[in-house]
């Protein structure tokens, strides 16, 4: 037999009468009628009462006729579950006296001492947890820049409401235009201030029959209407792009927000979620092709132009492939005496099957599968080629390439101008590089830097379409040019016009006091050549003395000038 002594019951149960008392979790005792006898300190921590004010009191501390139908109705659940299974365990949110509402889990017992029946309950307070699978759920389900429901729980939302709805249910998709631009410019803090304040003034126009405004990240949005008629919806995006037509104000700037958006809807375009998200992403993807700030409903000829779209990709990354790109060349003279000095180099596509086509044809093709700089690299290595024969026929001629910010910023686009000139061994002076407006307009941090390098290689640099852009004279003072070229809209009413004779003139002798030569493009009249000559225009272009040639034409022109001195 063991020597162990039992506890005796007394000791016992001043244990577990303690340990009730000091227990993590609160502890009641209800009689029959589920009136408080007892509490732990816990419970009088808890719900900030003290067992003085409980005890004889009913579960929820007031008599039935002052509780609310949800509490009365759980009461009675409690009642017949203890009564019928003598156990009963729940989640509550249960209002203390401070007016907190805690989370807590429940569990009650219905035990029998004596022949008498009481009930003892306990409660864990699981607020922390509840509030930590809160924070788990609204990462997972929101965006944390704006607050909106994320991706998941759109495409969650809708595939429920297509199932469930009878009427017609409208996906709407949106992108912020220029977002990645803004994004560079503005800088992460700023763009955010943005995006904020745009979903801000979209959730004030309070939309009619909006289901979800759903934000993907970045600049990418949804919105899911349900409505009798689709065309309902188009007022509200028409309120939603007037929106857009009201500036946003920064610290340092003032914004417009322009937006491109894409709808699709059921049943006209289909009943699957997928297939509608689809069709309102071409949607929106056809009005970001055609320039933005638009609104596009979707329709068949959209699946037209997008396969022509992706037709004409193809065709544009074989001919980089194959160099069908070639260089056309369009002399620039001496206006006094027509001597050539020069050529400016035009892009063309020599396409298998279409013939030459120009640059309206496929540039902007270009910009938007982003191919620049593969198209300058094929261009500039046969330029570089071509001023390589004509050094070792001693022309000294030089030849114009046109740039722009995608050609920039490129990481190999310095190392790649300094290679051509030791591959081909020609001179960096017989190369100049013609700048647009646009370009500059973009602000991209390494233009400055990129053409302050070139200068100092000794490349030539010229600002294109001088006058056409809203800053021209502050560009002149910020970037070294040599060269500015007088767009060709200044110069074709230069004899009749008034106005655009003393613009021309004005950039004349502005160029003369920055010591800057001047190129007026688009002469096509002997008395636009002559008028130009008397302003003290020294160079010039355009078809009067030449259309762009081919590469054995300009040789052929060159060889021309040179015999007959």
């Amino acid at each position: 037999m063991s020597n162990f002594d039992p506890i005796p019951a007394s000791i016992k149960q001043q244990l577990l009468t303690q340990l009730c008392e000091r227990f993590e979790d609160a502890i009641f005792i209800l009689d029959t009628n589920l009136r408080y006898l007892s509490v732990n300190a816990t419970y009088e921590i808890m719900i900030g009462y003290n067992e003085e004010f409980l005890i004889g009191r009913p579960l929820g501390i007031y008599s039935a006729e002052f509780l609310s139908e949800e509490e009365r109705t759980i009461l009675k659940d409690i009642t017949e579950r203890l009564d019928n299974e003598g156990f009963y365990e729940n989640d509550f949110s249960m209002a203390t006296r401070y007016g907190q509402t805690l989370e807590c889990h429940m569990t009650y017992r219905r035990l029998c001492v004596e022949q008498t029946v009481y009930h003892v309950g306990m409660v864990r307070d699981m607020s922390s947890v509840v509030k930590d699978r809160k924070q788990v759920a609204h990462l997972l389900n929101y965006d944390q820049l704006t607050g909106l429901p994320n991706r998941k729980v759109f495409l969650s939302q809708t595939s429920e409401l297509l199932l469930e709805s009878y009427q017609e249910v409208v996906i709407v998709r949106l992108n912020i235009d220029r977002y990645r631009n803004l994004a560079s410019t503005l800088g992460t803090d700023s763009i955010n201030i943005l995006v904020k304040d745009f979903v801000k003034q979209v959730s004030k126009l309070e939309m009619s029959n909006l289901r979800c405004f759903s934000h993907f990240g970045g600049d990418d949005f949804a919105l899911l209407f349900e409505c009798s008629d689709a065309n309902m919806v188009r007022n509200q995006l028409d309120s939603l792009m007037q929106m857009c037509e009201r500036p946003y104000a920064l610290v340092n700037d003032v914004i417009y927000l322009h937006i491109s958006v894409g709808v699709s809807y059921f049943p006209d375009h289909g009943n699957q979620f997928s297939e509608l998200l689809i069709k309102a992403e071409k949607a929106l993807h056809y009005v970001k092709q055609n320039g933005g700030d638009d609104v596009c409903w979707y329709n068949e000829t959209i699946n037209e132009a997008t396969t022509d779209s992706l037709q004409l990709e193809a065709e544009l990354r074989v001919a980089i492939n194959d160099c069908q790109f070639v260089p056309y060349y369009q002399p620039k003279v001496a206006l006094d005496t027509g001597a050539i000095t020069g050529f400016e180099a035009l892009v063309r596509w020599q396409h298998p099957t279409r013939g030459l086509l120009r640059p309206i044809d496929f540039i902007d093709a270009i910009i938007k599968y982003k191919l620049s700089f593969e198209l300058f690299y094929q261009m500039a290595v046969q330029i570089a080629q071509q001023l390589s024969i004509w050094q070792a026929l001693e022309f000294t001629q030089h030849i114009c390439i046109n740039a722009d910010a995608a050609e920039f910023s490129h990481s190999k686009f310095f190392s790649f101008i300094n290679n051509l000139f030791t591959q081909h061994d020609i001179h960096a002076h017989q190369l100049h590089i013609e700048v647009t407006e646009s370009s500059l307009m973009l602000r991209h941090a390494n233009v400055k830097q990129q053409l302050t390098l070139l200068k100092e290689l000794g490349v030539c640099l010229a600002l294109d379409d001088f006058g056409t852009g809203y800053a021209s004279l502050s560009y002149l003072q910020e970037y070294p040019f040599d060269f500015i070229k007088i767009d060709k809209s200044f110069i074709s009413k230069i004899v009749t016009d008034r106005t655009q004779n003393a613009i021309v003139k004005t950039i004349l002798d502005l160029a003369n006091a920055l010591d800057m030569q001047v190129v007026a493009e688009g002469i096509e009249t002997e008395q636009q050549r002559d008028l130009l000559v008397q302003m003290g225009c020294t160079y010039g272009q355009g078809y009067w003395f030449s259309r762009p040639v081919t590469a054995d034409e300009a040789t052929e022109m060159l060889t021309q000038q040179y015999s007959s001195k």
